[in-house]
């Protein structure tokens, strides 16, 4: 899943099995702190692009079967070998990472969700590389999932992303529903934006239960897991739309009362899927 600051998504660290946790957070202190070298600080773009290269170089000595000096690779370096990792979904994130140094605009939804497949995707595809449920059916699914959660972070963040002068809409729906980039939250554009965040709104969720049969494929804890996951996403989307779609005045986030629902919900999950959406 998304990389991003999980406060939707705790739950992950508690239903994970134990032989698998080192493994787990050996992957996500490598991706939090890419993350933190492109997006956090002061440094300049060219540091932030050089530190992110240095990173690269130490994952080129891991797939060469090196050893490495620095603590956290020399983890992850255990991890890959114990487990039979791949490498490349990594680059993909460093790749990811590195897109956010230089492009703050995406002018398509399909720019936007080649930047997901690579900023969110790999993390899933690890995960099912971690539980040896790696197939077609089940990679098409989690990359529908890890997707969908990175589409439904931007739509919560709008108003945090806009403070730093970065918009993860596509330029073409403002464009559709004529809305200024310059003028997102400005209130004569809230009909507008409204209307636009709908269909946001929408598009994230069709795509979350387009992937949401391999939480119920998936059997023990990470099926439980990832059906808590997607019930928090979809828990988000169902607050946005409570909301009236003002994310600039009520930023959603899950409170100790939505995982209560979330727990009840992922518990009642397939006659959920039937009973709402019509899913088999």
């Amino acid at each position: 899943m998304s990389v991003d600051h999980y406060e939707n998504f705790p739950v992950a660290s508690i239903l994970l099995p134990g032989r698998l946790r080192p493994a787990v957070e050996a992957i996500y202190a490598f991706a939090r702190s890419a993350d933190d070298l492109a997006d956090e600080g002061d440094a300049s773009p060219e540091q932030r692009l050089a530190a992110l290269s240095a990173y690269e170089a130490e994952l080129a000595r891991i797939d060469a079967g090196a050893d490495s000096e620095l603590p956290m690779f020399a983890r992850l370096a255990q991890v890959i070998r114990h487990y039979q990792l791949p490498v490349k979904p990594l680059y993909e994130l460093l790749s990811a990472f590195k897109q956010d140094v230089l492009v703050s605009r995406y002018q398509t939804y399909d720019g936007l969700l080649d930047y997901c497949s690579r900023s969110a995707n790999p993390v899933g595809y690890l995960m099912l590389h971690l539980y040896d449920a790696v197939d077609e059916e089940n990679v098409r699914d989690a990359d529908a999932i890890c997707t969908a959660l990175q589409l439904i972070n931007f739509l919560q963040d709008v108003a945090i992303d806009l403070h730093k002068e970065r918009i993860y809409l596509p330029l073409e729906d403002l464009n559709r529903f004529a809305i200024s980039p310059a003028a997102l939250d400005h209130p004569s554009a809230r009909p507008r934006w409204r209307s636009m965040m709908k269909f946001e709104v929408e598009r994230s969720r069709a795509l979350m239960l387009s992937g949401a049969p391999l939480a119920l494929r998936l059997k023990g804890r990470i099926g439980f897991e990832l059906r808590m996951v997607v019930q928090g996403g979809l828990h988000i989307l169902d607050a946005i739309e409570a909301a009236e779609y003002d994310v600039f005045l009520h930023r959603p986030k899950l409170g100790k009362r939505d995982w209560l629902s979330i727990f009840w919900s992922a518990i009642r999950m397939k006659q959920q899927l039937r009973a709402v959406y019509g899913l088999a």
